[in-house]
């Protein structure tokens, strides 16, 4: 049998009602005597004083006038109302009226003014004083204090921002704000509902069975990884891998982000990061998920030329490593993480002992694509079986799991946005176009005949140049139709490839600069429209000289910077001197790449020329107009050279 609950000695309505008391007091206490009548120092002088009824004048605190009036007046009709309204009691003692006084230097001057030719037995006497009350005072301290503390406890009462379960107020910033599944909140996804990622669900599906079998590791002597920490690029589902193993799990599963420690205050994040393997302890075994932890276990040395400027960050950091793993155990308490940037980590989060196992996602390969477009595919009201996950999977080659999602999605909504009752396969083809270019197709832009035969031709130098080149992604489509930020575009369909030699990026960079050299050969100028094609070219050819060392004036050295550039740095990785060299190279790469796509243009200038007609008129050419008009790509591939 249970005990029964103690009762609260001082409960909230209690609380309450003292300060009710409390703000009631002053008014009791000012309405427990008669009250004078308020009048005017006008209606005192032209009524109360010609009467010569004044007994006295208390003046007090130098604001307001008591007036008392003489006793024998008190059967008068005009002073009865005040004195004696009662028959049955006796005459009121006083003060019966109250006026407000401007100075008492001015009080005096007319009361001088009115009884100067009154002997001075008959003159009002005006007296001075001080009142204050000792309860009023000691009230005025106290309403205040019990104002606020009311307001403090209403405060301290409401439930944290976010999470209620994570404390009882606005004093419990310093507690956990992660979210602890339950019965409620479970999560329904399950390793069978994440499509691909093989290797990936196998490393992370051994910390679950052996949560639920421990006995069949602990008797070979395995141990129970201390971390799984999951890396991959956005969209390849490593959010969605966590849910599967929340939902497989059957121990208490605790959810947060990392920028949930990282507070203003400094210990606050330390403090949460207590609280949070604190309650995980006390339900081990169980499984602590933190994504995004890049937000909290940045790297120390990062912000090192800074000096301390977050002190938070690093206590916090410093926090998580002792909790890991320190000189206190923390048996049963996995923790898996999720980030994009493992390359900003601090080491020492990374080491074995803390995170034993890395997971490393990757973009899904083919067959991977297709087994995920079978799961979003099932929701979707198809309109026929023609609509072959594996058709869609070869359409996006470099597509995430989340861009796949998201191609779905669209192609719904373009069937929606139709009328249609299903999703047909040019849905999903538009839904395609749309995600790679960046926008729907805007038909109705106004664009003058120059421009759109300038564009035509542009398009048509990168299909003609990609189109003799053997080592460029094979050509799709072209359109001069306006899409997004573009004003057209040419559809490429990536092969699957893991490496890329220094000449398929050399005729990568020329295929981009396609676009310039057609308008310079055709009009004999050049137009912005290149912007983005210079800006890509840049990027390939410092890639090329500077990163993977293809240049053979610099040498096999790589200058690569794992941030991408994102993070501040005060030097480079190389001299000026080096620098130099760099960008003199770079220089020569793209004159050389330029200066060849030149002569390949001018090489197939017909087939320029048709191919920008055909542009003007259709305003999209598929790969079957690209064969009649360019032949066949395989049989017309023409060699180029390559020189400095």
């Amino acid at each position: 049998m249970s005990p029964a609950p103690r009762k609260k000695l001082f409960s909230s309505a209690w609380f309450y009602i003292i300060a009710l008391i409390l703000l009631a007091i002053p008014f009791v206490f000012s309405r427990s005597s008669a009250q004078p009548i308020v009048i005017s120092w006008s209606e005192f002088e032209g009524n109360v004083l010609p009467r010569h009824a004044v007994d006295s004048l208390d003046v007090v605190n130098n604001e307001f006038a008591d007036v008392y009036i003489k006793r024998q007046f008190a059967d008068d009709p005009y002073f009865k109302k005040v004195m004696h309204p009662n028959p049955d009691k006796p005459v009121e003692a006083g003060p019966h009226y109250r006026f407000t006084i401007g100075s008492v230097e001015r009080l005096e001057t007319k009361l001088a003014e009115t009884e100067g030719n009154l002997p001075a037995a008959e003159r009002i006497k005006l007296n001075f004083s001080r009142h204050s009350s000792s309860i009023t005072d000691l009230l005025g301290w106290l309403l205040p204090i019990a104002l606020l503390l009311i307001l403090l406890r209403t405060i301290m009462k409401s439930p944290f921002p976010g999470n209620p379960d994570a404390g009882t107020g606005a004093f419990s910033f310093g507690q956990s704000t992660a979210t602890r599944q339950t019965e409620a909140n479970h999560s329904t996804i399950t390793f069978q509902d994440v499509a691909g990622l093989t290797e990936a669900k196998q490393e992370v599906k051994e910390i679950v069975d052996f949560l639920m079998a421990p006995e069949t590791y602990t008797r070979l002597g395995a141990k129970i990884p201390r971390g799984v920490i999951i890396v991959g690029p956005p969209g390849t589902g490593k959010t969605l891998l966590a849910k599967a193993v929340a939902g497989e799990a059957k121990v208490p599963f605790f959810s947060i982000s990392g920028s949930e420690f990282v507070e203003l205050y400094v210990g606050v994040g330390a403090s949460r990061v207590r609280d949070l393997f604190r309650q995980a302890k006390k339900e081990a075994p169980c499984i602590i998920f933190i994504d995004e932890i890049d937000a909290v276990g940045r790297s120390r040395s990062h912000n090192s030329v800074f000096g301390n400027a977050n002190d938070e960050r690093e206590s916090t950091l410093n926090q998580l490593l002792t909790e890991m793993d320190g000189f206190s155990t923390n048996s049963g308490v996995i923790v898996l993480a999720a980030t994009n940037r493992a390359d900003m980590l601090d080491p020492a989060l990374l080491r074995p002992g803390r995170f034993d196992r890395h997971v490393y996602l990757e973009l899904p390969d083919p067959g991977e694509r297709e087994a995920i477009f079978r799961v979003h595919l099932k929701p979707l009201k198809l309109a026929d079986s023609d609509i072959d996950a594996g058709f869609l999977a070869s359409q996006t080659p470099g597509f995430s799991g989340a861009d796949i999602a998201n191609i779905c999605n669209e192609a719904a909504l373009f069937a929606a946005r139709r009328k249609s009752a299903t999703v047909e396969k040019t849905d999903f083809v538009e839904a395609i176009d749309r995600i790679v270019a960046g926008g729907l197709e805007k038909k109705n832009k106004i664009i003058s005949p120059a421009e759109k035969k300038v564009i035509a031709y542009h398009e048509a130098g990168h299909a003609v140049v990609s189109w003799y080149l053997r080592q460029v992604d094979p050509l799709v489509k072209v359109s001069i139709i306006p899409r997004g930020k573009t004003l057209g575009a040419a559809w490429y369909l990536p092969e699957e490839r893991q490496i890329r030699t220094a000449a398929a990026i050399r005729e990568m960079i020329c295929a981009s600069l396609g676009g310039r050299a057609a308008e310079e050969l055709i009009f004999g100028e050049l137009s912005s429209g290149a912007l983005d094609d210079l800006e890509k070219v840049t990027r390939q050819a410092y890639s090329m000289v500077a990163y993977y060392g293809f240049d053979k004036k610099i040498g096999p050295v790589s200058f690569y910077d794992p941030a991408g550039g994102r993070e501040p740095a005060f030097q480079k990785p190389y001299s000026e001197e080096t620098g130099r060299m760099i960008d003199e190279s770079v220089r020569q790469l793209l004159a050389g790449a330029y200066s060849q796509t030149l002569e390949l243009l001018s090489r197939h200038r017909d087939a320029l020329e048709k191919l920008a007609t055909e542009l003007l008129e259709k305003e999209v050419v598929y790969k079957d107009g690209l064969q009649k008009i360019l032949g066949s790509r395989m049989a017309a591939t023409v060699p180029v050279r390559y020189e400095r």
